[in-house]
Order: structure tokens, then C-alpha cells, then sequence
């Protein structure tokens, strides 16, 4: 296995971990060092080493932060564009089933891994939870 170091270097991360950089490669199932390995092995279960860089995952502490995130901003948009469906046009219910359940289910499929990426990504930048090289402390 190769290592790439041409998109980042060890000294460069150390000092200084781009927040935002960190996130969008999150949200894009990506490491947040080096933005080229992939982040889970499956759906939703996160690799426990970057397969490109080898920076360790294993130490995340997601949890249930991304399906909270995932029903806020899903019930917004479903609900929103109920409600906006709902009085404009006034479609049956059976019809109305058939649109907001799947697209419900489907957006949060969508959303889940992404949302668990981005919050990896924010953890790593910020040096959370094992990612600054340190041990985390117990209350």
C-alpha cells in the first residue's frame, strides 16, 4: 500500500487543521487529512485507518449526533414542503403518501452518511475526541 503525502504533509497538519475543508471532506465520505481515502468500509461503519494516508478513524465518537441532524434537517424540508403543497394545490392524502413517506426515507438515506462524515471531519479538525494525539479525559 502507498502512501500519498502530496496533498498534505504531517507538519502542515500538526499546526494547523482547516475546519471547513475538514467538514466538506467529511460530508463527501472522505478522510479529513488527506481527502482522497474513503471513510467508511460500509453504509454507515467508518474504517479504522484512512486506507490513503492512514490517519486512525477509529477513535470517532459520531454517535448519535448524525441522525439528530439528519431529522431536524429532513423534517424541515419535508414539513415545509408539505405544508407549501398542502395549501397550494391541495392533493389527495393517498397521493401525498405517496410522495413525502419515500422521499422521507430517501433523504435521510442520503443524509446519514454525510452527516457522519461531516461530524468526523469537525472532530478531527478540532483535535476531539483522540484526534490531537492525546488521550480523551473521563469525567
Amino acid at each position: 500500500m502507498t502512501m500519498h503525502t502530496e496533498s498534505y504533509s504531517h507538519a502542515e497538519d500538526a499546526e494547523n487543521r482547516n475546519v471547513l475543508r475538514s467538514m466538506l471532506r467529511g460530508f463527501h465520505c472522505r478522510c479529513p487529512r488527506c481527502g482522497e481515502g474513503a471513510m467508511f468500509k460500509s453504509y454507515l461503519e467508518v474504517n479504522d485507518h484512512c486506507p490513503v494516508c492512514d490517519l486512525a478513524l477509529f477513535h470517532q465518537r459520531a454517535d448519535d449526533a448524525a441522525p439528530y441532524f439528519v431529522i431536524l434537517i429532513v423534517g424541515h424540508i419535508i414539513i415545509g414542503s408539505l405544508l407549501f403543497v398542502d395549501s397550494t394545490w391541495h392533493p389527495a392524502v393517498w397521493l401525498q403518501t405517496l410522495i413525502w413517506i419515500p422521499l422521507t426515507i430517501i433523504l435521510s438515506l442520503l443524509l446519514l452518511p454525510r452527516a457522519k462524515g461531516t461530524i468526523i471531519g469537525l472532530q478531527w479538525a478540532n483535535r476531539m475526541h483522540g484526534f490531537g494525539g492525546g488521550a480523551d479525559s473521563t469525567p
